[in-house]
């Protein structure tokens, strides 16, 4: 462990577990307050100290156990008031996201981004953590008949890598080609498989799932993507939401709708390749994709606000509740994140 490092799990060590003052902590490590203070804060940014708390009246804790148990996956619940708008409970989610992926992703890992309004917020909390030898690579093609979508998803990419030091490979393809035809001819380009090959050796795939209306519009049906007619088919095949831009109806079946063949995004079958698949929702009009998603198997990791939880389980029978572990995590300038996860995660299958 490099000395900085070692220094930090110290200073973090001796404050929280042994009770030491600051001005003693540094007399032991012949050091200033001061440094002694940016050591623990750097301890809690980076995850090696995480704060639990236990409030009294919250649903949240509840409702990830419920989460847990119903869909086989972590749970991780961001209690909001009820007066919150679906813009605050937006920014509560990405500051939770933006602090778990922060926490998991490190050197040496790939990370797999898609686009849209909910990772344009996460985007903008990212705080910083250099790494060694990282990559983040875009996940779907942003391109459509009115921009070329670099400008957007090339801007929110490069956020990500510039948070961990990492290279990016960008996706300069559209986010839905007219042709399935043209699709596969690009498909066996070289520049094109070269950042395929990136997205298969993917550590973790960060995304969130569209909705076709209400609340904040998704970016895939606000931002030009779709004709009139695509959106008839989607309506006439049962979709409620999208995946990295791959369309999904309420069972968690795409195989077999026409627009997929066209679309650049993983679908789900590719997605349940990646290790661990981080997904961030907020808002009322998400949980018929969310479900659909979670029908797919493509999540293993949700982190949703109290109120789009609520909606989520709505009418839903949560199963073995004596599987389960839930634990409350706090950090600095963040919001109560109530986790709750399976002792064995079940993953959904559907082809």
């Amino acid at each position: 462990m490099p000395d900085r490092d070692r220094e930090v799990v110290m200073a973090a060590t001796m404050y929280y577990l042994q009770d030491l003052t600051m001005e003693a902590i540094a007399k032991h490590l012949r050091t200033s307050r001061s440094t002694v203070s940016r050591l623990i804060k750097r301890a809690r940014e980076e995850g090696i100290v995480e704060i639990t708390l236990r409030p009294a009246h919250s649903r949240a804790p509840g409702l990830g156990q419920q989460i847990a148990s119903t869909y086989g996956i972590d749970a991780y619940v961001v209690p909001v008031p009820d007066s919150a708008t679906l813009e605050d409970r937006l920014e509560q989610v990405a500051m939770a996201t933006a602090r778990l992926l922060t926490r998991w992703f490190d050197s040496e890992m790939v990370l797999g981004v898609a686009w849209g309004t909910t990772l344009a917020s996460i985007a903008r909390h990212l705080p910083r953590k250099p790494t060694r030898g990282s990559e983040v690579v875009q996940l779907n093609g942003a391109a459509n008949t009115r921009t070329s979508g670099v400008s957007y998803a090339g801007d929110l990419i490069a956020g990500f890598g510039a948070a961990f030091d990492a290279h990016v490979h960008h996706f300069p393809v559209p986010a839905f080609f007219d042709y399935a035809e043209t699709k596969a001819a690009m498909w066996r380009e070289r520049s094109i498989r070269r950042v395929l090959d990136v997205q298969a050796r993917a550590d973790i795939a960060l995304f969130s799932v569209g909705a076709l209306t209400g609340g904040l519009p998704s970016h895939v049906y606000a931002g030009g993507y779709l004709e009139p007619e695509d959106l008839a088919v989607l309506d006439a095949e049962g979709v409620v939401g999208d995946v990295c831009t791959v369309f999904v109806r309420a069972d968690g079946t795409y195989r077999d709708i026409p627009i997929n063949r066209r679309a650049t995004g993983p679908a789900p079958h590719q997605l349940r390749r990646i290790p661990r698949r981080l997904c961030a929702v907020a808002g009322d009009n998400k949980v018929p994709g969310l479900r659909a998603a979670l029908a797919a198997g493509v999540v293993t990791d949700l982190v949703i606000d109290e109120r789009t939880a609520v909606g989520l389980m709505r009418g839903v029978r949560a199963r073995r509740p004596e599987a389960l572990r839930s634990e409350v995590v706090a950090a600095e300038g963040l919001p109560l994140v109530h986790r709750a996860t399976p002792s064995r995660p079940v993953a959904a299958d559907v082809q």
